[in-house]
């Protein structure tokens, strides 16, 4: 019996699927990396019976990244990114094993379906997980083909069936587009990014933002909200003069009437016209014009336009936007979120769409009359060939989708209803006067059939005040004719929607990185989102912005990105070479960055305008250990003490508090130690700023606290202060919080992990001596007399805090407070000593499970 491996792009995806192909009667286990789920179910494949394995990836399993020494942003000039820096595929999440669960479960395979999403990056992970599983499967036979593809749209058993049945081949080209992109936005943007960050960085402590980040769509991104600040500054309010006239017929309200001449920019000009208009206080019906018009339905829904209704409508950003649809996908409820396609092909079953939304209370009466007049054709719009427009695939409610998965839900059915509905139909009324010698009119609108806003109420015609029944040669009374003194208004700041229809006009970015981008400025700070998701440039996005117009202004442009993506495009298509476009590409780009460097000055001087010199910033806080004056601190991000007289800066952890430490000095440099904790509740340690910044150990990595010094004799360091193994990450050692008391506390210096212990003891101290069953360093604790839990009245103890029975209810295994959730299990994992004796890895510790146990 052959065996089939499948793989999806995500475990809820690969779940769905098993469950539709095995009828239900799938079996599942967990992969040996824990994150992902195998599903095992016996069925036929190219006609004779098979073995299928249904299991997942967790996105792209290889990131593109330089070989390590590259990555040394002290030791690399940036220019040498563009060519002379040599990249390589790595895990993108290494604590998935993913590789290594892909090939465990190949081994023995004889076939394997990708059923990854269907759009290039899509593509590209085909052949990440082909290079991972191709040397474990079982070797063909002759020609015959052992890879295909499934290609669909949709959680549904038609779709998935169908897409069963239709097999096809990963495309080769459009993996290769998708290789290009990377490795051009990685090798541009890291240049320029490395360069900009340490070139201002170092000079400006104000800045807070600890990335001066570039990026090929990104700058552009920026450019587009930076060009409406300009002219909102640029902008002069200019005084104009309107003549308001109003008039009345028997006892029906008055009808405000406009002018046809509009305005004047003259007042003298305008009052002529308001002498000329009174002298009649009557008001003549020239016209009468009564004109049936439509309001169209609605295209199908694409990526793009959901994205600008989500952000104009719904007040949910682009990227919270892209999350929920990729949810909702994965479960079932809508067709794939990421298409440029606004049309539906003729063979599509919209009744059947339809159908499925009759069950549902918030629109069933619609549905079920849309389907008993019969459904009207959809608009045509363009298909970009990738897949349909953004469809609901079954009927949901709010319970089931949460809040913002509701909302979304609700508008993309909302929507489909609508591009299947009526035009929206009404008529329009116009009657035009004439006072004197001027000619004023007013219109009004009468409902005929509501159409699509049947289902979409906020698009309605908004009924205007009912015009009084007339015909020509009617005379109204004048009651009022004046002139009215108005300014003109300065445009806005850019909507996210107005900045991703741009986006889309000009081809920066895909319908899939679009969010990425407009993120991506926010979180850099530069630019916030105000009210009405406004999008108002910080004062370093505009002076960065305006720094690259100063110095090559297409660095900014959307024009060369946009024909870097038609480039891309024709890669994708078979059209252009992968090798001659990259190469292509990296010589202009590379051409840029020398010319930006020599110009960097230009930006320079707007920078110092708008942004304090280092010397000026912060306060004082630490003695530098070479000229034992005071350093500055320098809370904004990147928060780094800075020696104005040595001209020196020290980079610090971020995302904590930093306090001086006793005035204590490191025993290497004499700089003086200071504090750093993630919070009240969080983990602390003290550190060097120069050791942190210089490590002075060859185990030693920049960044590091005194908890991971590994000094033999520092009364700070690892060495002195580590007591034993992590007991959830490998390689994490336990130290002691000398800070703690009298909550006294332990903390992994890998993870954030933290062990409480001994609370209210007087002193806690680690001793010389280590545990002879686990080996980790025994702690003598001295308790106060009054609160001590020791036998008989004790007050002192020292033993080992896993393995002791005196200390075993004494502690309480935790998570420490980070403020960053995606910081919980810890990103690094060190090389910590722990006094040299950590424990043996391999060695059961069953008081160390026990531990675990209390782990909350």
């Amino acid at each position: 019996m052959k065996t089939v491996l499948m793989v999806a792009e995500k475990p809820s995806l690969a779940l769905s699927i098993a469950k539709i192909l095995s009828k239900g009667s799938c079996s599942s286990r967990k992969g040996l990396n824990g994150a992902c789920s195998v599903h095992d179910y016996q069925g036929s494949f190219q006609g004779q019976a098979a073995r299928f394995k249904m299991t997942s990836v967790c996105g792209h399993v290889l990131s593109l990244d330089f070989i390590g020494k590259y990555n040394d942003w002290d030791k690399v000039d940036p220019a040498e990114l563009f060519s002379q820096a040599p990249t390589e595929k790595k895990e993108a999440n290494p604590k998935l094993n993913m590789v290594k669960f892909l090939q465990v479960e190949a081994r023995g395979c004889d076939y394997v379906v990708l059923w990854l999403d269907c759009d290039k990056e899509g593509e590209n992970i085909c052949f990440e997980v082909l290079d991972a599983i191709e040397p474990a499967m079982n070797a063909p036979r002759g020609r015959e083909q052992t890879v295909f593809r499934a290609k669909f749209s949709s959680i549904t058993d038609t779709d998935i069936w169908k897409a069963m049945s239709q097999l096809g081949e990963p495309n080769r080209n459009e993996a290769l587009a998708v290789d290009a992109r990377q490795e051009l936005d990685l090798r541009i943007g890291c240049a320029f990014t490395r360069f900009q960050t340490k070139y201002f960085q170092g000079k400006y402590g104000n800045l807070d933002s600890s990335l001066i980040s570039f990026g090929p769509c990104q700058t552009p991104t920026l450019g587009f909200c930076v060009e409406r600040h300009d002219k909102i500054q640029s902008f002069k309010p200019e005084t104009y003069w309107v003549i308001q006239a109003k008039v009345f017929k028997g006892k029906d309200g008055p009808l405000t009437l406009d002018w046809d001449r509009g305005r004047v920019f003259d007042r003298e000009a305008g009052q002529m016209f308001v002498n000329l208009a009174k002298t009649s206080r009557e008001a003549r019906v020239e016209a009468v014009s009564k004109k049936e018009k439509a309001k169209q339905r609605p295209l199908a829904l694409n990526t793009v336009e959901m994205l600008r209704v989500a952000s104009s409508s719904l007040g949910m950003g682009p990227q919270h936007t892209m999350q929920i649809a990729e949810r909702l996908y994965t479960q079932g409820y809508i067709s794939y979120p990421r298409t440029e396609t606004n049309h539906y092909h003729e063979n599509f079953d919209l009744k059947e769409v339809l159908l499925q939304q009759t069950s549902n209370p918030m629109w069933a009466q619609e549905a079920k009359a849309l389907l008993a007049a019969g459904l009207n054709r959809p608009r045509k719009g363009s298909d970009a060939g990738d897949h349909p427009p953004i469809t609901p695939m079954r009927a949901a409610s709010e319970a089931e989708l949460g809040s913002d998965g509701w909302r979304l839900y609700e508008y993309i059915t909302r929507h489909f209803m609508a591009t299947v509905s009526e035009d929206c139909k009404y008529l329009q009324t116009t009657i035009e006067f004439s006072i004197g010698t001027e000619a004023f009119s007013c219109s009004g609108k009468t409902l005929i059939s509501p159409g699509y806003t049947a289902v979409m109420p906020w698009l309605g015609i908004p009924l205007e005040e009912a015009l009084p029944a007339c015909e020509r040669g009617d005379i109204f009374t004048v009651d009022e004719i004046k002139l009215v003194e108005k300014q003109t208004c300065p445009p806005d700041y850019l909507t996210e929607a107005e900045l991703i229809t741009l986006m889309e006009k000009h081809g920066i970015g895909t319908d899939a990185s679009i969010p990425v981008h407009i993120n991506n400025v926010c979180q850099r700070n530069y630019v916030t989102v105000e009210n009405g998701r406004k999008l108002k440039p910080t004062n370093l996005g505009i002076v960065l912005v305006h720094g690259y117009y100063k110095t090559d202004a297409e660095l900014v442009l959307p024009t060369i990105r946009s024909a870097v993506e038609k480039q891309l495009t024709l890669i994708a298509l078979g059209k252009a070479n992968y090798q001659q476009v990259l190469q292509h590409t990296l010589d202009i780009f590379k051409r840029k960055f020398h010319y930006f460097v020599d110009s960097v000055g230009s930006m320079d001087e707007l920078m110092e305008v708008s942004f304090s010199p280092l010397a000026d910033s912060g306060k004082p806080l630490s003695r530098c250990g070479k000229c034992h004056r005071f350093m500055k601190y320098i809370q904004a991000k990147p928060s780094r003490l800075h020696c104005s007289h040595c001209d020196e800066t020290y980079s610090l952890p971020q995302n904590g508090v930093i306090k001086l430490y006793k005035e204590l000095r490191c025993p290497l440099d004499d700089f003086e130690l200071v504090l750093w904790t993630s919070g009240a509740r969080g983990k602390s340690y003290p550190l060097c700023p120069y050791c942190s910044s210089n490590p002075p150990f060859r185990d030693m990595k920049k960044g590091v606290g005194c908890n991971e010094c590994t000094h033999p004799s520092c009364q700070h360091s690892l060495v002195s202060l580590g007591i034993g193994q992590c007991v959830e990450c490998e390689g994490g050692v336990l130290v002691l919080d000398p800070t703690s008391a009298p909550k006294w506390r332990m903390a992994c210096n890998s993870c954030n992990v933290s062990v409480h212990f001994f609370e209210h003891a007087h002193r806690v101290q680690v001793a010389p001596e280590s545990c002879d069953a686990c080996e980790a360093s025994l702690v003598a604790v001295d308790f106060n007399k009054t609160r001590s839990p020791l036998p008989a009245g004790e007050t002192q103890h020292t033993g080992c805090v896993f393995c002791d029975p005196l200390f075993q209810d004494l502690v309480e295994l935790k998570h420490a407070t980070m403020r960053h959730p995606s910081l919980r299990g810890g990103a690094r994992r060190g090389r910590g000593r722990g006094r040299g004796r950590r424990g043996n890895p391999k060695k059961p510790m069953d008081k160390m499970a026990a531990l675990a146990a209390y782990f909350v």
